[in-house]
């Protein structure tokens, strides 16, 4: 008899060898490896309980699933938890790994003690940085034994807009070799360029429409990303264009407009207790097209959250029932990604993934099994961790061949000028418009002015080699404190560095200080560099465990609690006041943006353009 194929990866060969030998073992004509007899299991199809059930194990799927004691076959080992109940391995339905800062091996054993098996990887984050190795970066972890399925979506914000540039660009030829490359690729990571989607005349339609064009030629998903889309008739032509999701809803009559014209919608913790109570007083009994994502969430804010567990119970805790919130992290999202005859439901032919749960009502976990054995004790990881060297092509990526100066910072004024016009936006500035601002100027270049809560920020191009460097004045965020900056190389999401700070001097130290790293965070206050955070695969992530990663980010807090940060106080419900992380996301190029600062390229020389638009503007004038 011819060996059965390892299933760590799913390729349709492999797949058809896997399944004739499942089918044998289901008829007790082969030997299971492994059983899991279980005081009672959740059926998500029928949301219904059995009591005293066995579930059977070959290799790494179930080949059985029935009352105890009744299989036919037999089995080597035998294992019984009659006090757990069982439920299906919970699916993150949309989700950026990068934002956990941990490479996939590490994020497993973050987050499969929470009962999180397998994920949809939203990829345009890595593949902004290195589009070509994209599926060989998130494949690696699996191929050498990681019990968390990656099932990839190819970006489709490669680049985030037509005026950006660097370290990918994908388009319907690309996505085609994609989708035909394993049975993993799910589909297109959200489409989060809206303009260039209804607009014929943006540079970007052919692009994205082609990507569209490969995925549907390939029956995959096309995922939606539909910030600040609440007209009906935005909402119709969103979902006319086969974009089929949106986890972006901020409240329930948004929620409901989406839900009701066929989107699929994705739940984020930050607005789901009152979008779930409001759906349970409007009386919704069918919640198959809502699935829980946590999106983005860094390792530190999973260790003291949780990760999908903690999404699922704020919903229960809002009076979902449990059953129903379970179905929303398992077989509702992998109906929507077809993904059901891999993950989603303890059924045969599917990974045996099996969360144990102590009490149900709480969704306490006890013990949580992925590939057919078990992989944590409570919240502690029991697994194998796979020992990854990564190569260059993956730390090597923060490209900028000289030193930056902190003249690289400075906005010149008009000769004999004693002030100058500017532009200035804030984080998160959704504005059609800019604010201008009269500024002073010294020794030829224009100023900061604190009194207006003005600070200096900047993007420094880490692709071209050359350290291009694009920068403007933004209100409220950045430091107070004299001669102090904080860089970053996560800066959503095209990812080149950013850095805001009260000195030219201080902005200069901390990026010199980021490319020495090769990424993460670098804090310098008052001249000196205090705090770096080392984020050295892809200058988004890094090869290490959670906690470990958790303590260099508090020693990074802890020093970020002697700087003065400056606050528009309109953003301060949303900001814990402190270090400024949420800059990470401020860089945003997607709707609703209008002006933004990106980093100089050929498409955008100024920098300061309008994404809607195309319109550019200078500065300083």
């Amino acid at each position: 008899m011819n060996a059965i194929p390892d299933d760590l990866l799913i390729n349709a060969p492999d797949e058809v060898r896997i399944r004739q030998d499942l089918v044998l073992t289901a008829l007790g004509r082969r030997p299971a490896d492994r059983s899991l007899r279980v005081g009672r299991l959740l059926d998500v199809h029928s949301r219904t309980w059995s009591e005293d059930q066995e579930i059977v194990f070959k290799g790494r799927r179930i080949a059985w699933v029935g009352p105890a004691g009744t299989y036919p076959g037999e089995v080597r080992e035998r294992v019984h938890r009659p006090d757990l109940a069982a439920v299906p391995g919970f699916g993150e339905v949309h989700k950026h790994i990068e934002s956990s800062h941990l490479t996939p091996e590490w994020e497993a054993a973050l987050v499969l003690p929470h009962g999180n098996t397998w994920t949809c990887e939203a990829s345009h984050e890595f593949s902004n940085v290195n589009g070509a190795r994209n599926l060989e970066f998130w494949f690696e972890a699996r191929r050498r034994g990681s019990p968390l399925k990656i099932f990839p979506q190819p970006g489709s914000a490669v680049p985030p807009t037509a005026y950006e540039w660097g370290g990918g660009w994908y388009g319907h030829d690309e996505q085609a070799r994609f989708m035909g490359e394993s049975l993993m690729v799910t589909g297109l990571d959200e489409v989060m360029d809206w303009p260039a989607v209804w607009n014929p005349e943006n540079p970007s339609y052919k692009r994205l429409w082609g990507m569209i064009e490969a995925t549907f030629a390939a029956r995959g998903v096309v995922e939606g990303h539909a910030s600040g889309l609440r007209d009906l008739p935005s909402i119709n032509a969103f979902a006319a264009a086969g974009l089929a999701s949106d986890h972006e809803v901020q409240t329930p009559e948004e929620t409901w407009d989406k839900l009701t014209r066929g989107l699929f919608i994705e739940l984020r913790v930050y607005a789901m207790d009152e979008i779930v109570k409001w759906l349970l007083a409007k009386g919704l009994q069918d919640w198959s097209q809502i699935a829980f994502t946590t999106d983005d969430r860094s390792a530190s804010h999973t260790l003291e959250l949780g990760a999908s567990d903690h999404n699922a119970r704020v919903a229960i805790e809002a009076g979902l029932a449990p059953e129903i919130a379970i179905q929303c992290l398992t077989i509702n999202p992998a109906r929507h990604m077809r993904l059901t005859p891999f993950v989603g439901s303890l059924a045969p032919g599917r990974f045996g993934d099996v969360v144990l749960l102590s009490d149900v009502a709480k969704l306490t976990i006890g013990e949580v099994w992925a590939d057919g054995a078990q992989v944590s004790e409570g919240k502690r990881y029991v697994g194998q961790v796979p020992e990854i060297r990564w190569p260059d092509w993956a730390t090597k990526t923060v490209n900028i061949e000289r030193t930056i100066k902190p003249q690289d910072f400075e906005l010149r004024a008009e000769p004999g000028r004693t002030t100058m016009k500017a532009a200035v936006i804030r984080p998160f500035h959704w504005h059609p418009e800019f604010y201008t601002l009269e500024l002073p100027v010294r020794d030829g270049a224009v100023q900061r002015d604190e009194s207006e809560a003005i600070t200096k920020f900047a993007i420094v191009d880490r692709f071209s080699g050359d350290g291009r460097v694009a920068k403007m004045f933004w209100r409220g965020c950045g430091p107070r404190t004299p001669d102090t900056a904080v860089a970053c190389s996560v800066a959503h999401d095209k990812h080149n560095i950013w850095v805001v700070g009260s000195s030219d001097a201080a902005m200069a130290k901390a990026v010199n200080a980021l490319i020495e790293l090769q990424g993460g965070w670098a804090l310098v206050r008052e001249g000196e560099l205090v705090a770096t955070v080392r984020f050295e695969v892809g200058g988004l992530m890094s090869c290490r465990s959670a906690q470990a990663l958790d303590a260099e980010m508090q020693a990074l807090y802890a020093e970020g609690r002697k700087i003065d940060w400056m606050y528009e106080p309109t953003f301060r419900p949303r900001w814990y006041p402190g270090f400024p992380e949420r800059l990470m996301f401020a860089t945003l190029t997607c709707a609703p943006w209008s002006w933004v600062l990106v980093a100089p390229c050929e498409q955008a020389p100024l920098g300061f353009i309008n994404v809607q638009t195309g319109e550019a503007h200078p500065v300083v004038w």
